[in-house]
């Protein structure tokens, strides 16, 4: 099937060059890159939800820091180093 792509012209430059080494068509070369890339995908599967770490400990915020203002939270930083 015949189809239009736009390619960054370096890397098709590229493309022809490695084809021409290994005497083959800068199609045939493009769909092994693509075979391969779809080959890898493919076997990765679903990996599933992520679970992210949850601190269970005690404590809480420096006593006067403000959880909804960047700058008291880096003051009370400054303040524990």
């Amino acid at each position: 099937m015949k189809t239009t792509l736009d390619i960054n012209d370096h890397l098709l430059a590229d493309a022809k060059v490695l084809a021409a080494r290994q005497r083959t068509s800068p199609t045939r070369l493009i769909e092994e890159g693509l075979r391969l890339r779809l080959r890898a995908t493919v076997g990765a599967g679903p990996r599933g939800a992520l679970r992210l770490p949850v601190f269970k400990g005690r404590g809480g915020l420096v006593q006067g820091a403000n959880p909804l203002s960047n700058k008291s939270l880096l003051a009370a930083l400054d303040d524990d180093a």
